[in-house]
């Protein structure tokens, strides 16, 4: 694609609006597009580092080894970011598009880590395989999207929410196997630090009031300083610079279940996406066709293969940005390639893991029922764009598919005596949830046509942003 299809080809010097504004704004100064840059980072960075700390911490590693998922985690979304906005030949939306790691991928990640038999790179195995997936798939997706009408996607994004708050309050707790676990001290840093977040939603705006969880975690982090929580030990003997290598925990392994798992979360993840895609087309006023769209899709594909191979996980558009772009009116692509570029640079500072990784679990406790309770609100707005009145069949796709997705978490040893190899799949309210929702909206709705499929997919990116 040339570059005169896009108005942010060249950054000139001018005015940066960091509130509101009227109208989009496609050209920026140096020292604005590096200052927008830096807020796109800081937007998405407590959710982007939430993933390799849950799942680095449910697997019981290191702290050192929590720290290094940290910095893949940031050096491998820094490449994915610049892959969407920069681009490369046939690969990439080319719009200001952060990557994140999906929270969709937790809770079946976990289970195959825990698995002797797969363990971390069985996981990295299944990721790789999933983004090649993805990417050979790309440009089959829009026909995809009939079966997955907000009844579906709504019902999926809210029972990740919830599937995600068991370890939220977990933290809040102190964290599970910790021997102090429910200590008063715990429980009110993470009142503490919830209270910090809300009042700083409530009345802060613009960028702050974007960045209130991450602000949250800092001013929480040095209350539980006071108490004693904070151990530092890690941070002082950390580097300040090192390179992530591939490959850290060994070479992948396949297994055969864990791929199809990842690769379902995958086909999830991509219709979220290209609802994404959509809303930021057209704030950007950049309007996005099917060969482009397969282009940003495979871009998901390819930054998901670079999180394989990096040793961290699945990669999505982060909403969170999305809607920075719509508040700051700044649409170039250049602004995520800064961003990109900063997180790359973030990543290689061990120093600054160990920091997040030394973050007490009472403290992200407190963010995490932000976090988590955003993305279960998130699918209950999806789904307040349903239908329930003239089609009570749609009362039992949510009804079911949410009862499916609870499985796993009110009863964990339910599939107990079904084939261990099935866990990752069983053990995954998430994806129960998914093939239950796409099932019974086909027996109770049949197949929607694409034209609406991919209007509902815009409906709900909008109802993401947040």
């Amino acid at each position: 694609m040339s570059n005169t299809a896009h108005p942010d080809v060249l950054p000139e010097s001018g005015p940066v609006p960091l509130g509101p504004a009227t109208a989009p704004v496609a050209r920026v100064g140096a020292l604005a597009l590096g200052l927008l840059g830096l807020q796109h980072v800081l937007v998405m960075y407590a959710g982007a580092v939430a993933v390799p700390l849950i799942v680095g911490r449910a697997l019981k590693l290191a702290p050192e080894q929590v720290a290094m998922l940290v910095s893949a985690d940031l050096f491998a979304g820094g490449l994915a970011t610049l892959v969407q906005s920069w681009g490369l030949p046939g690969i990439g939306i080319r719009m200001p598009v952060m990557m994140g790691v999906t929270f969709a991928a937790v809770t079946p990640m976990i289970a195959m880590g825990a698995s002797p038999e797969i363990g971390l790179t069985g996981i990295y195995g299944a990721v790789i395989a999933a983004g090649l997936v993805a990417f050979l798939v790309a440009p089959l997706v829009g026909r995809l999207l009939p079966l997955f009408p907000p009844v579906v996607t709504g019902t999926i994004i809210l029972v990740i929410g919830i599937s995600l708050m068991r370890v939220g309050v977990n933290w809040a707790a102190g964290g599970v196997g910790n021997p102090s676990y429910g200590a008063p001290v715990f429980l009110g840093i993470a009142a503490f630090v919830l209270c910090v977040i809300l009042a700083i939603t409530r009345y802060g705006t613009g960028f702050v009031a974007s960045a209130s969880v991450l602000i949250g975690i800092v001013v929480g982090t040095l209350a539980a300083g006071f108490f004693g929580l904070v151990d530092l030990s890690h941070v002082a003997t950390a580097g300040w610079f090192d390179v992530v290598r591939p490959f850290a925990f060994g070479l992948p392994t396949f297994d055969p279940v864990s791929v199809v798992t990842l690769c379902i979360v995958m086909i999830v993840v991509m219709i979220e996406s290209t609802g994404m895609f959509l809303a930021l087309a057209e704030i950007c006023a950049d309007p996005v066709d099917e060969r482009r769209l397969t282009k940003g899709l495979r871009g998901d594909g390819l930054g998901t293969i670079i999180g394989g191979v990096f040793n961290t996980f699945p990669y999505t558009s982060f909403s969170q940005n999305i809607g920075l772009v719509g508040v700051t009116g700044v649409r170039t692509r250049y602004v995520a390639v800064v961003g990109g570029v900063i997180m790359l640079g973030l990543g290689l500072i061990p120093k600054l893991a160990a920091l997040v990784e030394a973050v007490p679990q009472c403290v992200l406790g407190g963010a995490g029922l932000v976090m988590f309770g955003m993305v279960g609100a998130t699918g209950a707005r999806i789904l307040g764009a349903v239908d329930f009145a003239r089609n009570r069949n749609n009362l039992f796709i949510v009804a079911v598919s949410v009862g499916f997705g609870m499985i796993p978490l009110v009863a964990p040893n339910f599939f107990k005596q079904m084939p261990h190899a099935l866990h990752p799949l069983l053990e995954s309210g998430i994806l129960l949830c998914a093939i239950a929702a796409v099932v019974l909206n086909l027996f109770f709705n049949g197949l929607g046509s694409t034209a609406d499929a991919r209007d509902a997919a815009l409906r709900q990116a909008a109802a993401s942003e947040h």
